[in-house]
Order: structure tokens, then sequence, then C-alpha cells
């Protein structure tokens, strides 16, 4: 992992400039980092976290320059006490309030500087060589100073200042290069993708303007850009990305936004960004800052673990990733608002308190991203290694980009273990032989979408031949194959390749569905349990109807991501779709089919008009126009899955509407325990598996009137008994996870093996 210690990094939020109100910031200071850095240091170690990023701070420095040099010594002691690498930040933001940032001793009084500091740290660092970052965000400090935000009001032109403060830097590079040769540079920015409001093409043509000018400090630097300023490419030597949820935006825009946790498609993914980032300039990439804040943050740190390790499969030097800030601090503008950022809170006595849903979080990212690392060297023929030589093929009648349901819980989480092709249902397309669609939504995961010029759907009898070829042409006769079904229908595509084993992931009985082909259905599970090696259940009854049919079936019924569905906890942080309707708020949300009471629905609309009703999801197999219509009933559509915890936020009951029939007999819903991680009275039909688990904690009904009777009565609860409720779910939500259910998953597949 050369140069760092570690990948996961921790970073202490040091910025020392002047703020718009005359504030003459120490950040350090504000949340007592400077006082308490061995405690904040000895934190990290349970975590793994041996690679920090700590700020100097010119400004600050210039007053009492001894006073400086002690607290380096401090900060280096204990880090050497805790065997902690300190990469260090000269100048964040702040600099000397008596020099103007255009006079003629900036330069070389910086370069001074770094030179001092070079010179007292070069003794500290014996294996590996210091890191320096010399001025913190070159272009973002630009922006900051020409707007006044970095500057105490006084604005300059930010293309001068960014020259001026290049002009510094490659200066600075020069003092430090001269007393201690072995010094490596880390220069941090944010990386950002700007769109048009419209597709005028003056609005295409800024846009691409300011995307490209992210790269303008770095060229620089290299001097790929205004080359008489002095870079070289020496210079450019660790880019550090920072990247944060609102590094995404539209221009001349303020209130439309590219809001990353309502899942807008209009964003490009963080491993594009890096890789476009790396094939620029192929140098070792930090992922110098991120974070997110209050219940958003465990979110966001599944959300980038995920990117990262697809940006390293697919080629992109990553050394690292910085928690950034690890501690949390007061905004610049508002030091009395702590917006809870880190991966410790701090409290009234300053004390550090652990953030226990972002904490659990890091350490089974920290996990998924070793296994998914470990396909980038595999060098040993381990029992690990074997595992990841195998292609686990999986055939699904949901797609990949419907609802996110199951399948894509399990596959993610598979996808640390086995590269992943995942088939689905054919789809029609005259006039082209018949071919396939790839793409990859996620790290080690391959979709394939067939399209042929069959009407008839699903993996009938002609499609399978036609769908044949095309599958059997995806593997060459060494590859070793992991079959994967969850619709028996495609069973027969199992001689498109040689299967070690064969699973069957059961999480519906798909022969009572609507449309459904029962009697070949039937057949072909028949078949398919007679093959299996091992077979999987999604709930209880699914689980008693199966398990004298194999000798391997086991129950595993749907699971939660509650770092996910925690989010709606922040209740104010609730979905603009239904920001304008008054409450109470009743909300369901998944797939609107055959399997929903539309009755029930229309009787809950009618019965209390004060009531909103949300019907959140796709309209599958229903005309819609046969869809009851009123004033407080509403049909959202299907929203991308970031949103549902938003939704959530909002609403004051949830609400499992099924009707009670042959397709429902074996359901086992996911939104059980999403609901409950959102810690929401919860509302149902007298579905078999939610009863068997969760009738003393869910209202269950036995009829319209008493689903309707259940409703009132959670509209009286108190706000003790809604916190007693409360505590009850987030205890049944703590006992399980897909990541436990993927873990016990896994080690019968390993068995097999054996």
């Amino acid at each position: 992992m050369f140069p760092f210690s570690s990948f996961w990094q921790a970073g202490y939020e040091g910025a020392d400039h002047i703020n718009t109100q005359g504030k003459k910031l120490s950040m350090n200071m504000l949340n007592k980092h400077n006082k308490q850095f061995d405690e904040d240091y000895a934190l990290l170690l349970p975590f793994g976290i041996y690679t920090i990023r700590e700020s100097i701070g010119w400004r600050l420095s210039e007053i009492n320059i001894d006073k400086m040099f002690i607290t380096l010594k401090n900060k280096m002691r204990a880090a050497q006490r805790y065997g902690i690498q300190i990469n260090w930040i000269l100048c964040h933001y702040g600099y000397p309030e008596d020099i103007n940032i255009f006079s003629s001793t900036f330069v070389s009084r910086f370069t001074f500087f770094c030179q001092r500091i070079a010179t007292f740290l070069s003794d500290y660092y014996n294996e590996q060589p210091p890191i320096y970052s010399l001025i913190n965000e070159i272009s973002f400090m630009s922006w900051g100073i020409s707007t006044g935000l970095l500057s105490n009001n006084k604005k300059y032109d930010p293309n001068a200042v960014k020259r001026q403060l290049i002009r510094a830097t490659i200066s600075g590079c020069k003092a430090i290069l001269s007393v201690d040769s072995r010094a490596r540079f880390l220069h941090c920015d944010p990386i950002i993708q700007v769109i048009g409001k419209n597709t005028t093409e003056s609005e295409q043509q800024t846009a691409a303007a300011i995307n490209e000018s992210q790269f303008q400090a770095w060229d620089m630097l290299a001097g790929l850009y205004e080359p008489e300023l002095g870079g070289d490419p020496r210079y450019l030597d660790i880019i550090g990305a920072n990247y944060y949820h609102n590094n995404q935006w539209i221009i001349n825009s303020p209130k439309q936004k590219l809001e990353w946790h309502l899942g807008d498609s209009r964003r490009i993914p963080l491993h594009e960004m890096l890789s476009n980032l790396f094939k620029r300039y192929r140098r070792p990439i930090l992922l110098s800052e991120t974070s997110h804040v209050g219940s958003g943050r465990a979110a966001w740190l599944n959300h980038i673990t995920t990117q990262i390790a697809q940006a390293q499969l697919n080629g992109c030097d990553i050394r690292g990733i910085c928690l950034y800030p690890i501690l949390d601090y007061p905004l610049w503008e508002n030091i009395q608002y702590w917006p809870h950022s880190g991966l410790w809170d701090i409290n009234l006595k300053f004390e550090r308190i652990l953030n226990t849903v972002y904490s659990s979080t890091l350490k089974q990212s920290k996990r998924s991203l070793d296994n998914f690392q470990s396909f980038l060297t595999l060098t040993k023929k381990t029992k690990d290694s074997i595992m990841k030589d195998l292609v686990l093929v999986v055939f699904s009648h949901l797609r990949w980009n419907f609802v996110f349901q199951r399948p894509q819980h399990i596959m993610l989480r598979l996808a640390q273990y086995y590269r992943i092709f995942f088939i689905e249902e054919p789809l029609f397309q005259t006039g082209k032989s018949p071919y396939l669609r790839e793409y990859k939504p996620a790290p080690n995961i391959t979709v394939f979408q067939p399209y042929t010029d069959i009407e008839l759907p699903g993996f009938q009898v002609d499609q399978i031949k036609v769908l044949y070829p095309l599958i059997t042409n995806l593997f060459s006769n060494e590859q070793k194959i992991l079959a994967w079904f969850y619709t028996p229908m495609a069973f027969p595509l199992v001689n498109c390749f040689s299967s070690s084993i064969v699973i069957y992931d059961c999480m519906d009985e798909l022969s009572e569905f609507k449309l459904a082909p029962s009697a070949e259905l039937q057949r072909r599970e028949s078949e398919l349990l007679n093959s299996a090696d091992l077979v999987f259940t999604g709930g209880h009854s699914l689980y008693e109807c199966k398990k004298n049919l194999h000798p391997r079936v086991y129950c595993f019924p749907s699971s939660v991501d509650a770092a996910h569905f925690e989010q709606a906890l922040d209740r104010n942080n609730t979905h603009p779709l239904q920001e304008h309707l008054p409450k109470p708020r009743l909300g369901y949300y998944g797939v609107i089919d055959e399997r929903i009471d539309i009755e029930l629905i229309k009787l809950l609309a009618i019965s209390h008009p004060e009531w909103q009703i949300l019907m959140v999801g796709p309209i599958v197999k229903i005309d819609p126009n046969d869809l009851p219509q009123y004033s407080n009933l509403h049909w959202l559509g299907i929203q991308p899955y970031e949103a549902l915890p938003h939704f959530l936020a909002g609403w004051d009951i949830c609400l499992i509407p099924f009707v009670l029939n042959n397709s429902t007999k074996f359901v086992s819903p996911t939104k059980v325990l999403e609901y409950m991680a959102a810690q929401l009275p919860i509302v149902s039909t007298a579905i078999k598996d939610i009863e068997l688990s969760y009738s003393n904690i869910i209202n269950i009904a036995y009829s319209y009137d008493n689903f309707i009777e259940a409703c009132e009565n959670i509209l009286t609860l108190t706000i003790k008994d809604l916190n007693n409720l409360a505590i009850k779910m987030k205890s049944i939500v703590s006992a399980t996870s897909w990541d436990k259910t993927v873990e016990q998953m896994q080690s019968y597949i390993i068995k097999l093996y054996k």
C-alpha cells in the first residue's frame, strides 16, 4: 500500500482561514483536537487506521512559530507510539495576515515556511518518507478567495489566485526536496461533475468548461498547462481526490440539484470519475476527503466502498480512502452548528461519542473491500482464490434495474467472492439477430440482457433454443461455473456449461403468480430440485413447503440493509414529492401488482379523507386505469432504491396491504425489516410469515375494518408508546443483516468444496 501505512485513513479538519464574518478560525481548537490528539489517535487503532492527515496551518503557525513546533513534536511522538503515519497539510486556506496574496514576498515566505517544516520533521520519518500537501485544494481555495469565502470578504480574480498558489506550491516543493529528497507530495482538490440546466449549446459549453477546470491546478503542477509557471511531472506525485455528495450539481439552478440521496440518474458514478482521473495522469490516487452528515454517514460509506471497489477492479490505482473528517467539527460560517459528520460526534464536554452505525459499517466496508481487492492479487491457490476462480451464473426472472429486491442484495455481497454473470429473461426485438446486451452495475457483476425475436415472455421452450448458443459462447471449456437459479424456468440452460455447483434460491412460489405457466414451472422446479446441490428459501412458509423435497434446504428470510434505511430516522430528511402533503401520511412501497389489495387501498382513502395514502412503486400486470383515484390517494410510480428511506422519513404508518390468496401464501416481504429500520408503526394483512415472526410488533389485520381501525389506533399512540415500539424494532433489526445472510450462504457453498 506504499506510500501509506493503511488503506483506510483519517483526516482532522484544520482550516485556519478568516471567515466572511471576520472570525479567525482554528478548527483543531474548536473541537479540542489540538489538546486531545493523543486520545484521538488511540481511538483509531481498533479500526486499523494507521495513516492520518493533519493540518499545520500557515496563518496560525506564524502567530507563534515556537508553539507550532512544540505541537508538531508532540503529535509526531504520539503518532510514533501508536505506529501512525502523519501526512501534513502546510497551508489549509489561511495565510499570514500581514501579507497580500499577490505581494512579492508571498511565494518566498511560503517557501521558507515549507523548508523549516521539512527540516524539522525529517528526523521523525525513518521507514517511510514524509508526505506533504503544501496548499490544500488549490482550485477550491482559488474559488473561495475569489468569492470572499476564505478571505474575509476580500475578493480577487480566481485565475490570478490560482497561478500565485501554483507558484508558491512549486517553490515550496523545491525547498522541501532540498532538505529531504525522500519527500512525497499529495495534491488534493475536489473532483466534480456539473450539467447544464437545459440542452442549449451555450449551457453545455459552460458545463464542459467548468468540468475541465477541475484539472487546471494539477495540469499546472505537472507543466501541462501554463508551463511558464515552472510545473514539472515530478511535482504531480500523488493525486488527492476530494468527493462529497454535493460534488455534482446543475449550473445556474440553485433549486435543482443532482441529489445523491434521491438516486438522481444524471449523476456520474464515482468509479467513472476516478477512472477518468487516473487515465488522464497515470498517478496513484488517494480519495483524500469523503464523508456525509447525520443519518446518511453509513449509507454514504457503503456507496463509497462499492465505488472504490469498482474503480480498482477497472484498473484504477487507488491507494486509500480518507474519512474526512474523522471528528465532527462546526461549520466555518456558523461555529455554533455541528453537522455530525465524523466517525465520532462531540458532546458539550468535548467527549468523543462513537457513532455505532457508522462504525459497524466501517468494519463491514473494510472486510468487503479486502475481499474485492483480493481479486487483484491472486497469487496463491488458497481456498479463497479457488473460490474466486469461479463464475457465479445467475438466472433471474427479475431485472437488475427493476425494484431493488433479494437478488440484488445477495449478489452485491456475493460479488466479494465470485465474478457474477446475471442473466435476465429475454426481451423481444425484431429486425436483428439474437444478441446479449451487457452492462456492469456494480463491482464484479455483469448483467446480460438477451434480445430475441420471440414474443413469448420468460424462459419458454422456444426462447431456450435461441438462448442456448448465446450463453454457451460466454464461457470457455475450462471455465469453472457455479449456477444459481431464481426461476426454475431457466433450468434447461444449465446445459450451456459444466457447472460444479447448482443452487436454487427460491424466493417465491412463482407458479401461483398471475400469467405464470404453472404446469411447466412445476415440472422444471422438480428437475431443478433433483439436480441442485443447495436450496435456499426466502421465508419460513417456503421452507416448510420445500424442506422435504431436497436433503439440503436452508431458510434465509429477507433481511435488511440497516445503514441504508436508518437514514429515515432523520424525520426532516423527507422526499420532495411528499413535502407538500399534510399529515398523517400512510405509505407503501414495492411492486403494485395482483398481490396488492386495491379494494383495501380504496377503503383506506375513503374512510379518512384527511389521511394521505402514498403508493410508491411500479404498476405491473394490472391496468393503471383500474386504480382508484382520490385526492388523498397518490400513485407515485417507481422510485430509486436510494430514495426509499426519504419517503419513510415523512410517513406516520407503513402499510403491507397484500391480498390473501395463493400468490401471497408464501410471500416474505423484504420491506418488513426495512420499515422496522425506520422505526415506524406497521399495519399488515394476515400474511403467514409476518404473523409467524412479528405478530407481537406488527399490527395484523384480518378484515378491512380491522385494518382501518389499526391505523386509527396507531395515530393515537403517545410518544412513549412510539419510543417503546422503536426500541423493540431496533432490537429485531440489529439481529440480522444481508451481510450476515450472505456470509452464512457462503459458508454452505464452501462446505460443498471440502
